[in-house]
């Protein structure tokens, strides 16, 4: 399986770490959350802030599209999420930098047990889907405007 350039790198940084590193590193991503933060008055094609039940706190999920038609996520994470969910966020956030709609909504999940790996994805199975969740479904909901503006403007 394939995956965008930068979201390669980062599941071959991690594939052949032991586990006690993959958790070292998840931890040292997960603090670099406040990189992915939407900038003072930047502008989103879409905003998805809301507090699910499979998570702890409230997230935001910003998307703009370029005008090549490639994505540029931000995101907003509240006090109580957790680690794992920020260290997910901030590497999709770089890993998915650049990456069209179409093939976010694509993407197979099974890099994140290369990244997280089995024994968190077994403990914490919601919390490391979560984000890509998410990105996902703006994704999609984004692909369903433009389908409908062009169908509207026919």
């Amino acid at each position: 399986m394939s995956y965008p350039q930068k979201l390669q790198e980062i599941v071959s940084l991690f594939e052949h770490l032991p586990e006690e590193e993959k958790r070292e590193s998840l931890v040292s991503y997960s603090m670099t959350t406040k990189s992915c933060e939407p900038a003072e008055g930047e502008k989103f094609d879409l905003e998805d802030v809301r507090k699910d039940e499979e998570c702890a706190d409230t997230v935001g999920v910003f998307l703009k599209v370029d005008e090549e038609g490639r994505s540029h996520f931000r995101m907003t994470l509240g006090p109580q999420v957790q680690t794992l969910t920020k260290a997910m966020a901030a590497i999709l956030c770089k890993g998915l930098e650049g990456v069209k709609p179409k093939e976010i909504q694509e993407l197979e999940s099974d890099f994140v047990p290369k990244i997280v790996g089995a024994q968190l994805v077994r403990v914490r199975s919601q919390t490391t889907y979560y984000i890509l969740s998410r990105m996902k479904g703006i994704c999609k909901v984004w692909s369903d405007r433009q389908r409908a503006s062009i169908g509207e403007s026919k």
